[in-house]
């Protein structure tokens, strides 16, 4: 049986379940689950996926790992399907794969560790053509709904000059786009420099797209390097999560909504066809029916067109759980509204964008990914990697445009 590696959760996780699966000297009948520990909804499915897995492979050697085993591993270590449980240190360790190895191995995650003892080294990702960079591990910040800085410990940055060498790597090797990724790259020490050489020192690079930014920590050298340079593509992913500033503070977010505003105005203002996305939770304890409605206000004045929202789920262990609820049902409602205002603004802007040209970078079975972070559907078929000039000639489906090859 080939290796399996299951995983649940964000980005990074995908990116580290992708680095396990090159570690040398795995056993040929391992299964490896990354968990994810952001709700207890999560957890659940994480549980579920174990059983189902040892069921369908009763003579597999199971190894759970990922964020929930680092918070809960006596959880895991009662499941009989389970093996083996590696913390999020431990599981970039091929030795601790091993069988005889003791059953759990889950480290003090808050001990300060060097970036590169726990950050992997880059991944070839089989069959794509853009990679991602993880510059940063851990966070330093403690939002009252957030058990991440249990799960991944305390912030720590790679140098400048790493990441420049695993950025020249991967465009050597023929990854064109490059995304920098972490649990929180806005703590980076200088996120704007780190940018800047990046343009400059890495030649191959045609695209490069940022993680998730915090909105109340964004350096104005970094806005300017929008206008400076056509490589740092125009779509920008921010952590809002609401748009109520009282609910903004019981968060513990470092930002108002007023930041957000005046983020987007400075973008745009040297990067005029910027597109914004953001995450949002709806139903966050203590919510009424007004503060809501300031976040769907919010998401419409400052247009951000592709959102990522979540009803809050409690996610036990954090301040925000011991907060007055807001009725389940409630959550949902609010979420269901909120991602409607989102595609509604998401349609206009395409709408919008009709009879434009844009650069596609060619994936896969007709589509590929343009400039502002939306797939377009072309014909005939090109190889991956490739960039297509197109213009937009209509609307697929929602995030999805019609192209024609120029």
């Amino acid at each position: 049986m080939p290796i399996q590696v299951i995983t649940f959760g964000c980005r990074l996780n995908a990116y580290e379940s992708a680095a396990m699966k090159e570690l040398a000297s795995l056993p040929d009948n391992l299964i490896i689950v990354n968990t994810c520990a952001v709700t207890g909804e999560a957890e659940r499915q994480c549980r579920q996926s174990i059983r189902k897995l040892r069921r369908e492979y009763p003579d597999a050697f199971l190894v759970v790992t990922g964020c929930a085993a680092q918070v809960h591993p006596e959880i895991y270590a009662q499941m009989p399907e389970v093996d083996r449980i590696l913390g999020n240190r431990e599981k970039l360790v091929a030795e601790n794969f091993a069988a005889e190895k003791q059953a759990i191995q889950v480290g003090d995650i808050q001990i300060p560790a060097p970036a590169e003892k726990i950050i992997p080294e880059p991944v070839f990702f089989e069959g794509r053509n853009k990679a991602f960079i993880q510059i940063q591990q851990g966070c330093d910040n403690h939002c009252t709904f957030c058990i991440v800085p249990q799960a991944r410990g305390k912030s720590a940055s790679l140098s400048d000059d790493k990441i420049i060498q695993h950025a020249n790597k991967l465009t050597n090797e023929g990854y064109s786009e490059l995304g920098l990724t972490g649990v929180d790259i806005s703590s980076y020490p200088d996120l704007a420099a780190l940018v800047r050489r990046l343009l400059n020192e890495v030649p191959q690079l045609k695209r490069l797209r940022l993680g998730s930014i915090d909105p109340g920590n964004v350096q104005d050298s970094l806005i300017a390097l929008f206008g400076d340079s056509e490589v740092l593509q125009p779509h920008i992913h921010l952590s809002a999560q609401a748009g109520d500033n009282m609910i903004l503070r019981r968060m513990a977010r470092r930002h108002q909504r007023e930041d957000i505003f005046e983020l987007c105005e400075k973008i745009r203002k040297v990067r005029p066809d910027a597109v914004f996305g953001a995450d949002f939770i709806t139903g966050f304890p203590t919510e009424t029916d007004d503060m809501f409605n300031n976040t769907v206000d919010m998401v419409k004045q400052a247009n951000i067109t592709h959102l990522h929202v979540f009803p809050y789920s409690i996610r036990p262990g954090t301040p925000a759980a011991k907060m007055q609820q807001v009725p389940a049902p409630v959550r949902k409602e609010r979420a269901k509204i909120l991602r409607q205002t989102g595609e509604d603004l998401l349609l206009s802007y395409m709408r919008g964008k009709i009879g434009q040209t844009a650069t596609v970078l060619y994936e896969k079975d007709g589509k590929g990914m343009c400039e502002h972070y939306l797939n377009v559907k072309i014909t005939p078929d090109f190889n991956p990697g490739d960039y297509i000039k197109v213009c937009l000639t209509g609307i697929a489906e929602t995030g999805v445009f019609e192209g024609r090859i120029l």
